[in-house]
């Protein structure tokens, strides 16, 4: 019998491998095919032949956890404490697997936001507990009376995704207002906040749930250094905590990996010293930028993307098909792979848009929008 029966193959495997299939140029799945940052694969090459390769303490290696203390100070302007709030994981979905599992109980219910990406739904499961799935407004804004008739006694935790997935919204002040009221009526909940694309915001300024001291005793912040260093296979990423939940995710986080990779911390603890992360939102904006001017062509309708390397966009005026249709004829008979949106809604909703990432050289765009400038 099946602890997840209703959930099957990942739609990123499944367009990657169509897309390998077909040699069709991939802009389904979301990691970089840039060459990574120089500096950093020199410091790996002299790592290599250090004595780096044993088990790190359980939390993380202690330098890296004090630098990511000075990052967040410098960056939201709040002070942790690297020893008891702050948590190396081994990616961010495994820093959120090791939240739900930590915090959520069997029957409890945890409100997720559609469209929402796939790595929420299935810890909750596997807890006994049960998801209450809200979708965004339209606009993909949060619709904030839907989600506080969503809940309840039951509530046991709100997972946000700032900046968003895979529409590439930001949360604003208000939102962040009318969630911390939200939270006055109900003082269970806690605030799970993936804020993995936190560096990669364009023309307005990322709000992190770190620089909300309302929540700061009532949220886990998830951020990942492959996103924010394009090294996405490293599966490197933290947690961030008030100490008494910290101490319940550190209790499964032992048993679920005990430590992470030990080389790719104390490289990337060596890398925040010659890196600054305030050039990532300009680097991506100008991939942005410039992915959307070749799509000018096309028929396709490019949504508003204020953050994240995604870009949502209507094919509204090219074909009828559902979005999962439309992005397998999009492999076979054009040659590009891209993400349907409807598979981040738990009811299949279509409004016949996909994503594309612009996380690619610019060789790869070009083809790409070529490719997508030619259908009629």
């Amino acid at each position: 019998m099946s602890k997840l029966p209703h959930i099957g193959t990942s739609i990123f495997t499944i367009m990657s491998k169509m897309a390998t299939e077909y040699n069709a140029i991939n802009l389904s799945q979301g990691f970089p095919n840039f060459p990574v940052d120089e500096r950093l694969t020199d410091i790996v090459a002299k790592l290599a032949k250090q004595n780096v390769h044993q088990y790190l303490p359980m939390s993380g290696y202690p330098p890296l956890l004090s630098k990511i203390a000075i990052l967040v100070k410098n960056s939201y302007g709040r002070a942790i404490q690297p020893e008891t709030e702050l948590l190396i994981t081994a990616g961010a979905t495994q820093a959120i697997f090791t939240t739900i599992q930590a915090l959520v109980e069997t029957n409890d219910e945890v409100i997720i936001l559609d469209p929402s990406y796939d790595c929420y739904e299935a810890p909750v499961l596997l807890c006994n507990a049960n998801t209450v799935r809200v979708s965004l407004n339209d606009d993909y804004t949060p619709n904030w009376d839907r989600i506080e008739k969503a809940c309840s006694s039951k509530t046991k935790m709100i997972i946000i995704n700032n900046p968003h997935n895979p529409t590439g919204k930001i949360l604003n002040e208000s939102d962040f207002e009318i969630l911390e009221s939200l939270l006055e009526k109900y003082p269970k909940i806690t605030v799970l906040s993936d804020e993995v694309y936190e560096y990669i915001t364009f023309e307005e300024k990322h709000i992190s749930a770190h620089t909300r001291e309302k929540l700061l005793n009532r949220c886990v912040m998830v951020s990942s250094f492959g996103k924010s260093f394009h090294v996405t296979g490293w599966k490197i990423g933290y947690l961030v905590a008030p100490e008494y939940l910290m101490k319940e995710i550190k209790k499964v986080h032992q048993f679920l990996v005990f430590s992470v990779n030990s080389i790719c911390q104390v490289a990337i603890s060596e890398y925040l010293d010659l890196v600054s992360v305030n050039e990532i939102g300009s680097f991506y904006k100008e991939k942005r930028n410039y992915f959307r001017q070749l799509l000018k062509g096309s028929k396709f309708e490019l949504m508003p993307c204020e953050g994240t390397y995604f870009q949502v966009a209507s094919y509204a005026s090219l074909s009828d098909k559902n979005d999962v249709d439309f992005c397998k004829w999009l492999i076979v008979e054009h040659g590009v792979a891209a993400i349907p949106i409807s598979t981040f809604h738990a009811d299949g909703k279509d409004l016949k848009l996909i994503r594309f990432c612009f996380a690619k050289d610019n060789a790869t765009l070009e083809a790409a929008a070529k490719r997508l400038c030619a259908i009629q």
